[in-house]
């Protein structure tokens, strides 16, 4: 009979506890910010817009550029990337169709995002794609150095700080491979590059990240830059939109990447 109680006892414990971890998530989910809705960047496609120079200018435009606390070496490579641009030979990974944007990049591109907050992670979804962006809040940590790789947006893992989002990035590809940018002005960063931000509902129409960002290689100090994106009005759709077949951006000889026109031929000026 003792035995009989034991376990009637045990089973009961064990029921109690999952009730109370099922309230706990329920408590979590019930606390959990509403970024409903479809989202769109604030401003061009300009990553620190705080640092830019001119203060209007636009990526892709010849001599525009930011001012990140580079290393004199990655100083050197973005001067050289700015002078690609100026000769229209800076070459975006992007033009290639089908590679992802990357982090940072993907806080930073035009078109409209929807963030899906649930109880165990949370998922930026770019619509300029293939953009997805996992931020598990599970508990987790991150994975250990052997079991990690660069890849195009990293590892994230984050935690709630009241209604404020806070997560971390590592294990980003960086500009190594020449497949990764931060921006059209030349922004690149290194494979150390990492981050922390800080995502909040600043109110009913703004969300607001703040990336500190990291790199032993490429940057003397931490850089914060800041991104906002403003609440689209209701049924506003987001679109299954990537690049499957480089069919739009032909690139020439020289390096000079073409937009076709309707009728199969290039838009712009080709004087070679």
């Amino acid at each position: 009979m003792p035995r009989v109680v034991s376990a009637v006892l045990l089973a009961a414990l064990a029921l109690a506890a999952a009730f109370t971890v099922d309230a706990a998530h329920a408590q979590t989910a019930a606390a959990l910010p509403d970024w409903s809705g479809v989202w769109q960047m604030q401003g061009p496609t300009v990553f620190d817009r705080a640092t830019v120079q001119p203060p209007n200018g636009q990526t892709g435009q010849p001599g525009v550029r930011e001012f990140p606390p580079y290393t004199k070496e990655w100083e050197a490579i973005y001067q050289r990337n700015i002078e690609l641009v100026r000769e229209g030979r800076f070459p975006d990974p992007i033009s290639a169709c089908g590679i992802p944007h990357g982090f940072p990049r993907i806080m930073n591109v035009p078109d409209v995002y929807e963030f899906a907050v649930t109880r165990d992670a949370v998922y930026i979804l770019a619509e300029n794609g293939p953009g997805i962006l996992r931020i598990y809040t599970d508990g987790r940590t991150h994975p250990p150095a052997e079991e990690l790789w660069p890849t195009y947006t990293g590892a994230s893992i984050g935690h709630w700080e009241g209604d404020t989002l806070v997560f971390t990035t590592i294990s980003l590809k960086g500009s190594s491979s020449n497949d990764v940018i931060v921006d059209r002005t030349g922004l690149v960063l290194s494979d150390a590059s990492h981050a922390t931000t800080r995502m909040r509902k600043l109110d009913d129409k703004t969300i607001e990240a703040q990336m500190t960002i990291e790199d032993d290689k490429a940057l003397t100090r931490p850089w914060l830059v800041t991104k906002r994106y403003g609440k689209q009005p209701p049924g506003t759709w987001a679109w299954d939109y990537s690049c499957g077949e480089n069919n739009r951006n032909p690139v020439t000889t020289s390096g000079k990447t073409l937009t076709l026109g309707p009728d199969g031929k290039p838009l712009d000026r080709v004087t070679e």
